[in-house]
């Protein structure tokens, strides 16, 4: 296993080095897809959000936008640029962003956002992505709607600017949002789907896609096992065992309910050798992880971890709900296995002060996790 680490390591720098944005999906997981969804936001005040489950013949209002922008942010964060314009570049509790195209200056992408409400004052120790001028603020809580409650874009979902004759348009390279402009989000999910992606938490330990009909795809392997956990912001607003957010470069799953902080991070080895992210070698709150094969050596932006598969959706209440079928369509929980079998993930909460250090425990709190596993949406699991 360390020969193969070494390789991967040397394969990266060399493309890193190259500059190069906006790489394709993986060609193993290039499945047909079927669509879930439609979003429809109208970048007015007072424009209304709503959703389509049945390809557009029909629409329900989930919200309306408060703040509407003419703008875009042309150094976003690094893995913005590795999905390609007119595609969401992140989703999450606390914001979905959408690249419209790529700064070869800077060498990053150029996206806009979509923030629920918590953010037209945002917290004052608030530190990750956040582009004030660059965002459409909607009156959505953090967690609701388009923002994890049922209704949020996968990675790499197609967004069209909708015209008055009713034909959609793919957003462009060099796009910039005006006022009035009806953007279309459509959500379409690779088939097959999985039940299941599963990670032994060693060096070297496997990552398998777990199917419904039993069958097993090694997918990758843990270059670096996650030990600990760490105060990424945007777990405030997730629940215990969620994934808080999938971009090309990551999956955070929250450990703490809100608004508590705690957190840890899955990225692939790609991007923990980005400039940013050398911290990633050195604490222990993030999992490394790289591909099977050398045929996609980055695998930032690839299928199926950074790319069309996962989602924040989760409810808590989904089982207590009159719509509990519509809600189990798109709930995602996050397991561990510390040698007994699965259960949920623990309650690990930090203090919120982003000055304090962290506490001792932190540094080891996953330390005796063997397996973490993301359950995709339940709907889809075999009757047991």
């Amino acid at each position: 296993m360390r020969r193969i680490n070494t390789t991967l390591v040397i394969v990266v720098l060399l493309a890193l080095a190259s500059g190069t944005p906006a790489r394709a999906e993986s060609t193993a997981f290039s499945h047909s897809t079927r669509e879930i969804l439609r979003i429809r936001l109208v970048n007015d005040r007072d424009g209304t959000i709503s959703v389509s489950r049945d390809q557009a013949r029909s629409w329900q209002a989930v919200g309306r936008v408060l703040r509407y922008t003419t703008h875009v942010n042309r150094r976003a964060f690094t893995a913005g640029k590795w999905v390609h314009p007119g595609r969401v570049a992140a989703t999450a509790v606390n914001a979905i962003h959408i690249n419209a195209g790529h700064n070869p200056e800077a060498d990053r992408g150029i996206v806009f956002s979509i923030l629920p409400r918590e953010f037209l004052t945002p917290p004052a120790d608030y530190r990750s992505f956040l582009s004030p001028d660059a965002s459409i603020y909607t009156d959505l809580p953090a967690g609701a709607a388009i923002f994890g409650g049922g209704y949020a874009p996968l990675v790499g979902s197609a967004v069209c600017l909708e015209l008055s004759t009713g034909e959609l348009l793919p957003l462009w390279d060099g796009y910039v949002p005006h006022r009035g402009d009806t953007l279309i989000i459509t959500v379409a999910r690779p088939e097959p789907y999985p039940v299941a992606a599963v990670f032994e938490n060693r060096e070297g330990g496997r990552v398998t896609l777990h199917y419904g009909d039993g069958s097993q795809h090694q997918i990758g392997w843990v270059i670096r096992p996650v030990r600990g956990i760490g105060r990424f912001a945007g777990s405030r607003y997730a629940a215990i065992g969620r994934v808080r957010a999938n971009h090309t470069g990551v999956i955070d799953i929250s450990t703490s309910p809100p608004p508590h902080l705690g957190a840890f991070q899955i990225i692939p080895v790609g991007h923990a050798l980005s400039p940013e992210m050398g911290i990633a070698w050195r604490l222990t709150q993030w999992m490394i992880v790289g591909p099977a094969h050398d045929g996609s050596p980055l695998w930032d932006s690839l299928m199926p971890l950074f790319y069309q598969y996962l989602r924040p959706d989760y409810q808590a209440d989904d089982l207590y709900r009159a719509d509990w079928r519509e809600c189990l369509l798109a709930r995602f929980l996050v397991e561990i296995d510390t040698g007994g079998g699965w259960r949920p993930m623990p309650d690990l909460r930090l203090s919120p002060d982003a000055a304090a250090p962290l506490p001792e425990w932190a540094g080891s709190a996953l330390a005796r996790v063997e397996h973490i596993r993301i359950l995709f949406p339940l709907a889809e699991r075999p009757h047991e």
